[in-house]
Order: structure tokens, then sequence, then C-alpha cells
């Protein structure tokens, strides 16, 4: 094969690159995009897509917070189904969260068990947080080392007890200790004090449940990360954040210095409160969903620059703990699958509020690969991983939870019409056909990709931090 000639070349009048999205030609070749140049120079390769007139290649989403829950809970989502689903919606990297499974990823032994499940069965690329848990310092050099992206912890009752919380000084020592090798802790902040002073969540109406989890809860944990963050001099990292209560003192602590990135989820941009219907546990999420004054804060937040990107928090379940006969909210599993609609959701309201296709990609795909310290994913751009969608952004469909490709059919989106359609999605440059897997198992720092006892994992993976 001639040098000039590229394994994939994907031409189209709408090519999201880091200039913007403009008239292009994609080179790929070993993998990696080699070429990206204007419309018309006619890259030779040994396939050729051209796209249609309502067709915008994009990067590849990145997703840094997904439940996959295998091993120990596979009945509530395993690595196939979730990257089958991931794929499905535009996302090729995700970074799983060291909780649900058994155990969870809070040794190296917890990590190498995750990574014996997972090798050969992924259709995206998977990277992995560690866990902090009281305890567990004495884990967490050797968890970096073997390459966790950062850890997870939580300030109350993560509602499994092998995964236990930190209390505030916990939380303070375990910051010293990733500071000294400059790793990430990311926190579900939520004060177990302020929940325990509130309305019990027991029967079926949402605006029980969303009393028991008051904003002011959310925004005093918020408040202790930050400062345990500035005194510690570590990075830290909001999940899910819900409350736009705490947006100003956010944006004060970025101005002051301190190192810290939050992240919002589409249902907390996309759904209100006051239009959940009683009973409605699929709706069901923690810190929970707000009224619509609130979203609309949130998308502010996203616009002013205080809140880094939107990440997905798919943390399913299986049906019956979502106590759909009963509907009651005290006993429901909090958690939104929603791993394979987040661009045509976030997209479905960005255009609505006149907010840009290419803002929306930056939120979804740079933002997140940035804070991961992914350095080859997430922008379209020569020297990156060949990882693509190809998105008609005009198309529209209907949400039929039954055929998403995730484990268990429910969630909040079902029958609501959603724009933009991923019509097909690409690893490395090798179109994901949802019957081959071809994704690989990352570590942080360039240490390669994850090898697992008797798996075949295909190629580096080369990221540095």
């Amino acid at each position: 094969m001639p040098e000039e000639t590229f394994d994939l070349v994907i031409r189209g009048q709408r090519v999201l690159t880091t200039a913007g999205t403009a008239p292009r030609e994609v080179g790929v070749r070993g993998g990696k995009v080699a070429a990206v140049e204007p419309l018309g120079v006619r890259l030779s390769g040994a396939t050729v897509i051209e796209l249609s007139d309502d067709e915008t290649l994009l990067p590849g989403l990145v997703d840094t917070h997904v439940h996959v829950n295998e091993p120990g809970r596979t009945e509530w989502e395993g690595f196939a189904s979730a990257t089958r689903a991931a794929a499905a919606g535009g996302v090729t990297t995700i970074i799983d969260m060291p909780l649900n499974s058994i155990p969870p990823t809070t040794t190296v032994d917890g990590l190498k068990r995750k990574r014996e499940v997972a090798g050969g069965q992924v259709f995206v690329d998977v990277g992995f947080w560690g866990g902090a848990v009281p305890g567990n310092r004495a884990d967490l050099r050797p968890l970096h080392d073997e390459g966790v992206f950062g850890f997870k912890c939580f300030l109350l009752p993560s509602g499994v007890d092998e995964f236990p919380h930190l209390d505030a000084e916990d939380l303070e020592a375990d910051l010293a200790e990733l500071k000294s090798f400059d790793s990430l802790m990311i926190v579900h902040a939520e004060d177990p004090q302020a929940i325990e002073h509130a309305p019990h969540a027991g029967g079926d109406q949402y605006a029980t449940f969303l009393a028991s989890r008051p904003r002011g809860a959310e925004n005093k944990a918020i408040a202790e990360v930050i400062e345990r963050a500035r005194w510690t001099g570590a990075r830290a990292h909001i999940v899910h954040l819900s409350s736009s209560d705490a947006l100003p003192m956010i944006a004060s602590a970025k101005h002051d210095g301190v190192r810290l990135t939050v992240e919002t989820c589409p249902h907390y941009l996309t759904l209100t409160a006051e239009e959940i219907p009683n009973g409605a546990t699929a709706y069901k999420c923690c810190p929970p969903i707000r009224e619509a004054a609130n979203r609309d804060l949130l998308w502010k937040g996203l616009q002013d620059g205080v809140i880094d990107c939107i990440v997905s928090d798919h943390s399913p379940s299986t049906l019956d703990l979502k106590d759909l006969q009963n509907g009651d909210f005290a006993v429901a599993w909090g958690g939104v699958s929603s791993l394979q609609l987040g661009l045509a959701l976030v997209w479905t309201e960005a255009r609505h509020r006149g907010i840009p296709l290419e803002q929306v990609v930056s939120w979804m795909a740079r933002r997140p690969a940035e804070f991961a310290r992914l350095a080859t994913k997430g922008q379209l751009a020569v020297g990156y991983d060949a990882d693509f969608s190809i998105f008609a952004a005009e198309d529209s469909f209907v949400v039929d939870a039954a055929k998403l490709k995730h484990r268990n059919p429910i969630t909040p989106y079902d029958g609501k019409t959603l724009s933009g359609v991923v019509r097909r999605t690409f690893l490395r440059g090798q179109e994901i056909d949802g019957r081959t897997p071809g994704g690989q198992l990352l570590r942080r720092g360039g240490q390669g990709a994850a090898s697992t006892a008797g798996t075949e994992v295909r190629g580096p993976a080369e990221y540095s931090i």
C-alpha cells in the first residue's frame, strides 16, 4: 500500500475538528488521525466514507461516570451491554466507577478482578476509577501505580455496604495522600447530617422525595470539599452537581486557585421536578432532579464555565430494585439509565437554548477527557485516536426502552422524542458493529493497555498524564 494511502478516509461537508465545523477530509492510519485536510484534496484510502449532507463527523464522546457493576452485580449491568450502549450513543471511552461491583475497586486485587472480567468483551475503551473508603489509604498509591485514573469517595452512605463513606477528616487525609502523587479525588457530595434532619422520603410522592435530599445537603458537602482541597492543594472533582445554589462558591473557589472541577448530568439538564409523576421511580437519583429554575441555572453554569463537563452517571439496576409496582421512592434504587442517550438528550435541550453542537461536544468529549487526563481522546485532531461518530443532528427518534442496548429496559426517557441520531461509531478507525469486541482496557499514565489472563488486548493504549 503506498505511503500516502490511509486505512480509512472520511469526507464530508460537516466535520467537527478543533478549528470548528467545516468541509474536511480525515485520514486515519494505524488507529490514529493522521491527516485533516480541506474537502476536495481527495485523500486516498483503503476504505472511503462519504458523509451525507445531513451528517456531521464528531469526535467520540468520553463518559467518565459509568457504573458497569460487573462482577458481582452483572444482572444490573455488565461490560458487554454497557459498552454496546455507549457505542450506540457515540461514546467511545468510558471510565468505570469503583462501585457497585463486588468486589469494589478499592484494592489492587479488586482492580485486577475488574480487568479479568472486562477483558475481551468491551466494545469501547474502558478505564477504571479506584475507590477511597475508610481504612484503604495504604491502597491508594498501589492502585494509582496500577493505572486507575483517580479515586471516588462518598461523604454519606453510598447505598451498598461494601463501599462505606468517608467523614470530613478522612477526606482531608486522603486528599493529602493523593496530593503526594498528583492524583484526583472525585466526590459524591451530600452531607449526611443535613439529610438526617430532612423529611423522610417514604411513599410515592416525588415532592416528598425531593424534600428528603435538600439543596442544602449538597451545598454543605461541596463547601467541605472545597475547603479540604484548598488546605491540601489536591485535585478534587464534584460529581453529578444538581444544586445550582453551589455555583457561586464553586466559581469563587476556582477563582482562588482551588484545583476543582465539576460535572453535571443529562437528567439535571433535561428533566424537572415539576414534570415527574408520583410513583415514577425511573426518575429517582441522588442527588435528585430539581426544579425548572434550578435547571436553567445549571445551563448558565455550563455556559459560564463554572461547570466543566457533562457525563451520564449511568447507574442502572434490575427492574425489581426500582420498586415499579409500588413506586416508593424510599425503597427504589437511585440511578438513571441514560448511557446511550446522552448526546441526543443534551443536544435536544441545547438547540432549544441556541447552544451550538460544537459546544455540546466540547462538554461531552474534550472536557471530560481533559479532566481525566486522557491525552489522545475527546478531539478530532492529528495524533488523536481515530474515535468518531457520524451524527445526524436534524434527525429525530422516539426512545423505546426495550430497544436500548443497556441490560435492563428502564429509563425515564421512554417515549420521549429526541433530536440527533448516531448512525455509526468508530473506535481507532474501526466501525463498532456490536458483535466483535474491539475495546481496550486503559491505564493512566501511558503504561499501555491492561493485559488480563487469557485475554488478548489488541495494541497499546498510550495515554500519558
